[in-house]
């Protein structure tokens, strides 16, 4: 039985754009799991009530509900040990925790100051009051505001990512040779982004564009065939 997953779309339902739900996304893909993916938008709360909570990722795996990324990425590591690892070992998972906290307080939040606005504009009509209400909330000020000065902001955001550009001049991953859970969270990021919005955020010289368009190949093209924009 395939594990369902739900996950984060906008008004086209075929528009996933959740970075968190692209780690899960990228995880299956890598275990070589079976996945039936289920479009769920902001105001839909009831329908992942059995988590406990209100926010995707969430998967319903036999009889087990889980929800968070992380979570649900060592329950996959840990419930399927004969597929490929995600981790690669206690050392690697424990990394890939890191690049996730890194991930979450720095490249995700670089990448919402450019792109804030256009999430809002693809969202289903019954999700934006929820969404501009809660963002405005949290940044302390209007999703136009936010975004105003993006052109200046995206050169802050791609001088933050030196250590990520460095890794990748060096190798094809953050796993290394290969791909790993480390490489899916941080590329979660970018999905988000490329979902939502035709702003660039890398210019195609960068090593992490290169690293950006490795993983959109990835998995007979999982991630490249999403509806999203070619930036």
């Amino acid at each position: 039985m395939a594990i369902k997953l739900y996950d984060l779309a906008g008004a086209n339902p075929d528009r996933r754009f959740s970075p968190f739900c692209w780690r899960i996304r990228m995880a299956l893909a890598h275990k070589g799991l079976a996945v039936e993916t289920v479009p769920w938008r902001f105001t839909e709360k009831d329908r992942i009530a059995a988590s406990g909570q209100l926010l995707v990722p969430v998967i319903e795996d036999g009889g087990t509900v889980l929800h968070d990324s992380w979570t649900i990425a060592c329950h996959l590591e840990d419930s399927y040990p004969d597929r490929p690892s995600l981790f690669g070992g206690a050392g690697g998972r424990a990394m890939a925790r890191f690049i996730g906290a890194w991930t979450d307080s720095v490249v995700q939040l670089g990448v919402a100051r450019c792109v804030l606005k256009d999430i809002w504009d693809v969202l289903d009509p019954k999700d934006q009051p929820y969404f501009r209400e809660s963002r405005e909330k949290r940044f302390g000020m209007s999703l136009e505001a936010v975004v105003a000065n993006r052109e200046a902001t995206v050169r802050d955001f791609r001088a933050s990512l030196g250590p990520l550009r460095f890794t990748l001049g060096k190798q094809d991953f953050l796993g290394g040779a290969a791909p790993n859970h480390a490489d899916y969270i941080v590329f979660g990021a970018f999905m988000w982004a490329r979902n939502v919005s035709d702003f660039r955020l890398l210019e195609p010289d960068d090593a992490v564009y290169a690293w950006r368009g490795r993983l959109l190949a990835a998995f007979d093209g999982l991630a490249g065939r999403s509806l999203g924009y070619d930036v």
